[in-house]
């Protein structure tokens, strides 16, 4: 038997749904699910058409504009989609603002078929233009005319954006440009100045030099001229100390006392310019160690009792057994200025010098029952050329810089200054210095206690000094002591003056700087050779500096700076025996 599907008829029957009723189907049901489908999504895209954002229009590529969406309605500023399309009927000259730019525009669409992101300007219903971007597809229509389909956004905001931001660029760049030049203005201006201060930097630099030189120019004429006026001074000294010590005629004597006076005030100027000059320029070393401050001032009562007495104060001392450290020659040029003020500027009474522990530090105070010192004076007293108001005309007065050199004394050995006083009923000046609690094994400071007055009769002194006035004076002074005296410029003269008299030295007094350049050191020891003998000697000399007193140290040899006081000379040579 034949199968239906066999017959061709049969099969285009059952295909079409004109087969009989058991094969027979019914498509209608999906037709019109389909073109409902189909509807639904026309009025999908017509409402996205309608709603769009952006402008959608079609138009003929030579022709005028055929359907148009609300959005590019507004962009181009009509009212309807009738009166857009009525207006614009030819793209070229009444859509685009520019010819040139829609002959780009088809020129792109023919080539490539589409356009994307075409930007250009579309002249507007009241007159204006508008920034456009435009997105367009070139198709066939069905009457055969090419068609676009394009959609158009405004950027017109964006463009302004983008213009602001283009002018906000180029003012920032103007900014950072001006800026610039100002920094490279202001660069070149701090070069300048850099460079004019390291050009001041240099002139200063060498002006310090300069000054620094001068300053030791200075410093170098002040010792020499020091050292050249010291000399002749010391030999008046010396005259005038045989004179004081001889009878003469109450007229006679008060004449050499003036001279005396004035000698004195001239020897302290020089010295106090010359220390100060030395302070202030730090050549000033501290040689601390450790002493026993009893020691140092049973000197100055020593050196200062026959003072006191010439005025018929009472001197008096408390001493303490207490060990200090410190410099022992620069303490004592500390003490020794206070007393010597205190005894200076008290008229009756006395004066005291006292010690009082506190904690760990030894007050070492001078009393004195003298005017006084207003108490809003008080500190005034420190400063340079600063004399008591009270001071009498008769007594030697200085410049006022004795306290000064106290002062700086006392801040480069760090210790403590104060005064305390009473107008009209006298005055306190102290310093503090530490304690030591350790026992002192070897103590040694400079001063010497008053020396007996015939313990230096007969002795044979031997004085080497390149002054001739020197020689004389120190013949004349220690003659008159009871001494025999031999006098020689130089070691030669020295051996040949001894071998005269055939006489060997006790004591040698010898100047540091002869003539020739030969030193008193050496004349010392070329005597001590030649007799063999540890002859006792003594430097005398102007030079006060720091490497020969080192020197005169290191070889034990005691020194008296010229000018040479003769109660300080006599006090030694008894010590020396």
């Amino acid at each position: 038997m034949k199968k239906h599907s066999d017959n061709p008829d049969s099969a285009l029957t059952s295909l079409i749904g004109l087969g009989n009723l058991s094969t027979r189907k019914s498509y209608y049901p999906e037709l019109v699910t389909k073109l409902d489908e189909l509807e639904a999504e026309r009025n999908r895209y017509k409402w996205l058409f309608e709603n769009a954002q952006h402008g959608i229009f079609q138009a003929q590529l030579d022709g005028g504009i055929t359907r148009a969406n609300p959005a590019i309605v507004a962009i181009c500023g009509y009212h309807s989609e009738n009166e857009f399309i009525e207006r614009v009927e030819q793209l070229d000259s009444l859509l685009f603002c520019c010819a040139d730019a829609y002959g780009e525009f088809r020129y792109s669409l023919a080539q490539y078929g589409k356009v994307f992101g075409f930007e250009t300007l579309f002249l507007r219903g009241d007159g204006e233009c508008v920034q456009v971007s435009i997105n367009a597809l070139l198709k066939d229509a069905e009457s055969g005319k090419p068609t676009i389909e394009a959609f158009v956004q405004d950027i017109t905001e964006r463009k302004k954006t983008q213009d602001k931001l283009k002018r906000l660029n180029e003012e920032l760049e103007e900014r950072v440009s001006a800026r610039t030049q100002e920094l490279v203005s202001l660069n070149d201006k701090l070069w300048q100045e850099i460079t004019e201060r390291e050009q001041i930097q240099k002139e200063l630099k060498v002006a310090k030099e300069a000054a620094e030189a001068a300053n030791q120019s200075k410093d170098k004429y002040l010792a020499a001229a020091s050292h050249d006026l010291l000399q002749p001074m010391n030999a008046a000294r010396l005259l005038i100390a045989a004179l004081r010590e001889r009878e003469l005629k109450e007229q006679d004597a008060h004449l050499v006392e003036r001279i005396h006076l004035a000698l004195e005030n001239a020897e302290d100027l020089l010295t106090d310019l010359l220390d100060i000059s030395k302070l202030d320029q730090n050549a000033v070393k501290p040689d601390i160690s450790e002493f026993r401050i009893s020691q140092l001032l049973r000197s100055m009562v020593g050196e200062f009792t026959p003072v006191a007495e010439d005025k018929d104060l009472e001197l008096r001392a408390q001493y303490s057994s207490a060990v200090v450290r410190s410099d022992s020659r620069l303490l004592l040029r500390i003490i020794r200025n206070f007393l010597s003020n205190a005894i200076r500027y008290t008229e009756t009474g006395r004066v005291l010098i006292g010690c009082r522990r506190r904690g760990d530090m030894l007050s070492i105070q001078i009393w004195d029952t003298g005017a006084g010192i207003p108490k809003d004076k008080q500190q005034e007293v420190f400063k340079e050329f600063q004399q008591l108001h009270n001071a009498t005309a008769k007594d030697r007065q200085g410049v006022g810089l004795g306290l000064a050199i106290v002062e700086r004394i006392a801040n480069m050995l760090g210790h403590r200054l104060q005064v305390s006083s009473v107008d009209g009923r006298g005055s306190m000046f102290s310093v503090e210095v530490p304690i030591v609690d350790q026992p002192l094994l070897s103590p040694q400071v400079s001063g010497f206690e008053l020396p007996a007055i015939d313990q230096l009769n007969g002795l044979v002194v031997m004085v080497i000094d390149n002054e001739d006035n020197i020689l004389v004076s120190m013949e004349a002074l220690l003659s008159q002591w009871g001494c025999r005296v031999l006098i020689a410029d130089s070691l030669d003269e020295a051996i040949r003056c001894c071998a005269d008299e055939s006489l060997v030295p006790e004591v040698i007094l010898a100047d540091y700087h002869l003539d020739y350049d030969k030193l008193g050191t050496d004349a010392i020891q070329g005597l001590r050779k030649h007799f063999g003998l540890d002859i006792p000697a003594v430097m005398l000399t102007a030079d006060r500096s720091t490497e020969c007193r080192q020197q005169f140290r290191e070889m034990g040899l005691p020194v008296l700076n010229k000018p040479v006081k003769p109660g300080k000379l006599r006090a030694l040579l008894t010590h020396l025996l």
